[in-house]
């Protein structure tokens, strides 16, 4: 068994956002790899699992890591982030530039065809941005657009995106998973979130809820079809099941993987394991609409508590530890984060809680049965109690979390975010401005200074302006302790020696357009 870390990598994490699902894997064949095609060749399959089912099929209405496995597949998007460099790259798009601060050109690459045969054109981009954008679909990922005005289809592959403002995250936010393009037809006459039409390398075949989803070559691809035949991801709740099944060769790879398998994994022969810094946080976060969790102190308080290398100490490489809100490997970072927050110190946490009678507050932890969340809480609530705090643990399943931490339901929640678009704009509007309370800004902060701070970053397109800006941002965020960064997620993967090609971008995507089985 090889443990290899991938050098030419930058950050990646996930910030799964599961929700749970009921599966047996006991119906799942041997890997079939080497099954005989049609035409008596080898036929190219390849198989993965997940914990968790994908909670749809459409990029305007998901906002799920398990449901993007599957979208990054079906579908393409205007740009891409090269998984090596994470440099932004043109993807369906010939030619672009910034007419001005507020105009956007893009020509659009030509004879790109959706899997229905109808053409990815202008008129298709406006489309689907402008789903995106509707407030009566209300897509989770809308915010991605916000800043835009209007978009135009100035002939039939030359879209115009007009915004009210400059938007210095545009082409981050458009090489999102989110901002996949749909077929108009398809989205118009049924459901794509059961019966998807993208243009990507693989079509959809079939959907077994809870149990697994096929995808098949896509033969007329813009970039020539893939070399694999087949894609099936097997949803099997129990994560050691699926590491039995990685063994075994019931599946080829697996994404994602909990801390607490990768010794297992690190022991199997011809299996390989790549861990690789990425973008995600795991962070444990206040509802700042209830007292005393609104006040700042009460917050240091907290952060003095918790010493979190002793918790990363426990993640078996799967994460790092960084006072920064904004990730080593994100759009925004600056060394010097390092330094802001509060470090572990329990004689300060005893002090302050002390002068403020912070230990005579009952403190309930909302917590997602799954993933590293369920190690947080433990160690978090035995450092908490030994600092003085009356602590306790309410644990339920993804959806349901996801529902509540929305709703505000909660005093103190561990949470996780992804940042795809790997820029520190679109980390803190989604989560942080006041925009988007009842939403994704699940701490329900609302402060007029922050909000100011982030719109600044969001509204200038000179990039250097944006660094200084975002440093100045994370600095107001983190020393007001609205988060307190438990880790900032490695990347994941372990799979067969025969599976060649196989990356997982440091924003937790892969694409499996390039992937092949070695026979």
């Amino acid at each position: 068994m090889k443990n290899k870390f991938l050098k030419n990598i930058f950050l990646v994490t996930i910030i799964s956002v599961f929700l749970a699902a009921c599966s047996d894997d006991s119906d799942v064949e041997e890997q079939t790899s080497g099954e005989t095609g049609t035409e008596g060749e080898s036929a190219q399959e390849i198989s993965f699992a997940t914990s968790s089912d994908a909670v749809g099929l459409s990029p305007i209405d998901t906002n799920d890591s398990v449901s993007a496995y599957m979208l990054e597949q079906l579908y393409d998007t205007l740009f891409i982030h090269n998984p090596e460099t994470m440099e932004i790259e043109p993807h369906l798009v010939e030619s672009y530039e910034a007419v001005d601060d507020t105009t956007w050109e893009f020509k659009l690459l030509e004879g790109v065809e959706f899997h229905d045969g109808t053409p990815l054109n202008a008129e298709a981009v406006k489309y689907t941005f402008e789903q995106l954008l509707d407030e009566e679909r209300a897509a989770p990922r809308a915010s991605l657009l916000e800043p835009v005005e209007s978009i135009e289809a100035a002939d039939e592959y030359t879209v115009v995106i007009n915004t009210e403002e400059p938007y210095g995250p545009l082409l981050a936010a458009l090489s999102h998973v989110n901002a996949s393009i749909v077929s108009p037809e398809a989205d118009e006459a049924g459901d794509i979130m059961t019966e998807p039409v993208g243009s990507g390398p693989f079509k959809f075949e079939s959907w077994a809820s809870g149990d697994n989803i096929v995808l098949t070559k896509n033969e007329n691809y813009f970039k020539g079809a893939p070399a694999l035949d087949t894609v099936t991801m097997h949803v099997i709740p129990e994560y050691a099941s699926a590491v039995g099944m990685l063994e075994t060769g019931q599946v080829d790879f697996l994404p994602n993987i909990p801390s607490e398998h990768i010794p297992r994994i690190e022991e199997m022969d011809g299996v390989e394991l790549d861990l690789t810094s990425g973008t995600g946080i795991n962070y444990l976060t206040f509802n700042m609409e209830k007292e005393p969790f609104n006040d700042p102190e009460f917050r240091k308080a907290v952060s003095h508590a918790i010493d979190r290398d002793e918790y990363v100490d426990q993640l078996n490489g799967a994460g790092i530890q960084n006072n920064s809100i904004i990730g080593p490997e994100v759009f925004g970072y600056d060394e010097a984060a390092q330094d802001f927050g509060y470090d572990y110190d329990l004689e300060e946490s005893h002090r302050i809680i002390e002068e403020n009678n912070f230990d005579e507050t009952p403190i309930t932890l909302l917590v997602a049965n799954e993933g590293h969340f369920v190690l947080m809480s433990e160690i978090v609530q035995a450092q908490l109690m030994e600092a003085g705090f009356d602590v306790s643990i309410e644990m339920m399943e993804w959806g349901a979390f996801l529902e509540q931490a929305a709703n505000g339901n909660f005093e103190m929640a561990f949470v996780s975010w992804a940042n795809s678009t790997a820029d520190g704009s679109e980390l803190f509007y989604p989560n942080l401005h006041s925009d988007n309370i009842g939403s994704t800004n699940r701490a329900r902060y609302n402060n007029e200074e922050f909000d100011a701070l982030v719109e600044q970053s969001r509204t200038t397109i000179d990039q250097e302006e944006r660094l200084e800006l975002l440093h100045e941002t994370n600095e107001y965020a983190t020393n007001d302790a609205v988060w307190i960064p438990m880790h900032h997620a490695n990347v994941s993967v372990a799979y067969h020696e025969s599976v060649n090609d196989l990356i997982i971008s440091p924003n937790t995507s892969f694409f499996l357009y390039e992937v092949s089985i070695e026979e």
